[in-house]
């Protein structure tokens, strides 16, 4: 017995695997292979497969099951943490996309409901492919990372009005009662939110208790599906989306302790079932309207990407991103995403959608999605174009004027300059400040800044891949300068503008991966750290300890271990410095900065007595006492509780002399600063 289904599940999944995997080589996310692969076997295609309905009904799953998951990881606290790029950003790309769309449609003929539904279609981003590009490149965490997710978070959420609105648009245009359809969606908008309070706070959670408690993973599994199918069949029941429903029984289960559970079962599922989504919306892809439309969807094409660049763009500069940002931002939200395929269907369910004007936006938002990648690998170059036009100071750096604190900071000398107020960030300037060292801070972050400020901290709003922001900070007469940021891009233009500007500043870098050490180093770093890197060492040193290795036996073995492997990662790279590390011609000399604990037996004796160059081989070369600094002492110099002493010998002989400075102290807790 044939069954037809069967037949074309076989035939997507078959060329499926075969498309995804030359995307993989080209470095194309696998969302834009869905939609190749539903081009090549739809009917516009290779006609591969004949029940094209059969395909949509497992592509309304997958819209259910997407929406599910996302109801389920929306959190009121991950929108706080991120409420301006959230509610403001967010706010303000989706009313000047929509605006300017409903302008633009009402020149070119549109009545008030298509005006509007085409402004609902463009205003929306891609989430699956710019999170997935983003997350690859390692730039989640980044500024642009961060205010593109927080525009994304509202457009997902946005949907869920948006499809409530649209039947009563298509009841506009129709003559029908506006006031009356507004009276009834309110209605169902309350009794629905009643049901999703309290299905939330006292049913769903009692329910799904007593199933956690028989410790059925299937019975869990099926509970969980029956929660997401059950509501989004009851709203549809009560006249509105499938979608919809979906969404809200995600609310539903997200209020629970078992929402993570939850969202591991289901995303397998979710993940097979939009693949057929995307798939589907392939299948409609008319490559023949196209080819004889070629002028007209190209100059639409065009036309939504610098609409929706901009739009996206003046909202990240007026929530006070720098320009190179919110350019960043602006190209990676510049396509039509997949929710709009969802709001089509309802849109051309409700007649606001004619056949060629259906095939334009389908063709506009395949080829938009598709050309994604190629846009956001391209951003930092256009960025950077556009950085050289004569723009506003206040556009180029931020919200907040650095030039005002410009003859405060040229009084800075041999200081330290810290890009970036995360957790590195502000350990370097907690440690700075009890070191009593004068430092400054960079950061993207205008409520960081606001808020830091207010506490005393010397730290400024600007971007600083830009060379003017870098001379307000007097990086030519700083001494170290840190870069501690999250933006991969980012972090390489601050590297090279920062060398091109100071040949002594000392650059140290905190970076992700190891991979990434030799090209930073080619561009002028000093010390680059690999998280990736520290990260294993620490967790070495972890398992070490819980098989009772000896803490000074650990320490040895860790810092020899970072000697060699910073060694090995730095002959990656070819540059030649105007120094030599005395390494090379020394194995293992260090310089160490010690300082004397009140317990310490070394106080009171002097450095004859107490013999380090005798016994250990160790040569004193500096003692700060105070703000005094004693050079090349002599033997006779007498040590003191708190003095620093600085020394230089082999690896293990400093680590061997530690403990004569810090008998009452744990071994790890002896670091003060490096020289």
């Amino acid at each position: 017995m044939e069954i037809p289904l069967l037949n074309g599940i076989v035939v997507i999944f078959s060329l499926a695997i075969v498309v995804i995997l030359i995307c993989h080589k080209l470095r194309i996310p696998s969302v834009v292979g869905y939609l190749i692969t539903g081009i090549l076997a739809g009917p516009y295609g290779f006609s591969l497969i004949k029940e094209i309905h059969e395909v949509e009904v497992l592509a309304e799953v997958g819209i259910i099951l997407l929406l599910f998951t996302i109801g389920i990881e929306f959190s009121f606290k991950k929108l706080m943490e991120l409420k301006k790029p959230v509610l403001i950003g967010g706010s303000l790309q989706l009313f000047l996309t929509g605006g300017i769309t409903l302008l633009v449609g009402f020149l070119i003929g549109l009545d008030f409901s298509q005006a509007i539904f085409a402004g609902f279609l463009v205003s929306l981003s891609s989430t699956a492919i710019v999170l997935k590009i983003i997350q690859e490149r390692g730039e989640i965490d980044s500024p642009y990372g961060r205010g593109s997710l927080g525009i994304l978070i509202f457009q997902d959420v946005a949907v869920v009005p948006m499809m409530l609105i649209v039947p009563i648009l298509a009841g506009i245009g129709e003559g029908g009662d506006l006031t009356g359809e507004l009276i009834m969606l309110g209605v169902k908008g309350l009794v629905i939110i009643v049901a999703v309070v309290t299905s939330a706070k006292w049913i769903i959670p009692r329910l799904l208790y007593s199933i956690v408690k028989t410790r059925s993973r299937e019975l869990f599994l099926l509970s969980i599906v029956l929660i997401c199918f059950a509501v989004a069949w009851f709203t549809s029941k009560a006249g509105l989306s499938l979608a919809l429903g979906a969404f809200l029984a995600g609310l539903i289960i997200s209020e629970s302790e078992y929402s993570h559970e939850a969202l591991g079962r289901v995303l397998p599922f979710r993940d097979i079932f939009i693949s057929f989504f995307f798939v589907s919306i392939g299948m409609l892809f008319n490559l023949e309207f196209l080819l004889n439309n070629f002028l007209l969807v190209l100059f639409v094409i065009l036309g939504v990407i610098i609409l929706k660049g901009f739009a996206a763009s003046l909202s990240a500069i007026i929530i006070g991103f720098p320009l190179r940002s919110a350019i960043l931002v602006g190209l990676a939200l510049s396509q039509v995403g997949e929710f709009a395929f969802i709001l089509s269907r309802t849109g051309a369910q409700s007649g606001l959608f004619s056949g060629d004007s259906y095939n334009l936006f389908l063709s506009v938002s395949v080829i938009s999605m598709a050309l994604t990648p190629f846009i956001i690998s391209s951003a930092p170059k256009i960025a950077r174009r556009a950085m050289a036009l004569p723009f506003p100071s206040r556009f180029i750096s931020g919200s907040y004027p650095i030039e005002q604190a410009e003859e405060t900071l040229e009084i800075l000398e041999d200081h330290i300059v810290i890009i970036g107020y995360g957790i590195n960030g502000k350990n370097v300037s907690m440690a700075a400040s009890i070191a009593e060292i004068p430092y400054v801070i960079l950061e993207m972050n205008l409520d960081v800044v606001k808020e830091e400020r207010d506490k005393g901290e010397p730290i400024y709003q600007g971007d600083a891949c830009q060379e003017e922001v870098l001379k307000h900070l007097n990086i030519k007469k700083a001494k170290v300068l840190v870069i501690a940021i999250s933006d991969p891009v980012a972090v390489r233009n601050i590297t090279k503008v920062a060398r091109d500007l100071s040949k002594k500043v000392y650059i140290i870098v905190r970076t992700r991966y190891i991979r990434e050490i030799e090209t930073l180093c080619e561009l002028g770093a000093d010390e680059v750290i690999p998280e990736e890197f520290e990260t294993s060492v620490e967790i070495f040193a972890r398992v070490l300890h819980k098989y009772l290795i000896p803490k000074d036996e650990i320490e040895k073995f860790i810092s020899e271990l970072r000697s060699e492997s910073y060694e090995m990662f730095r002959s990656m790279s070819r540059r030649t410095r105007h120094f030599q590390n005395l390494k090379i011609h020394i194995p293992d000399l260090d310089i160490k900065s010690l300082r004397v604990g009140e317990g310490s037996e070394i106080i009171d004796k002097d450095l004859a007595e107490i013999g380090l160059r005798k016994d250990y081989g160790v040569t004193v070369l500096a003692i700060r006492r105070n703000t005094e600094f004693i050079l090349n002492p002599h033997g006779d110099i007498k040590i003191e509780p708190n003095d620093i002493v600085i020394v230089v010998g082999l690896l293990d002989k400093l680590l061997e002399i530690s403990s004569l400075f810090n008998r009452d102290e744990p071994l790890k807790s002896k670091f003060i600063k490096s020289e």
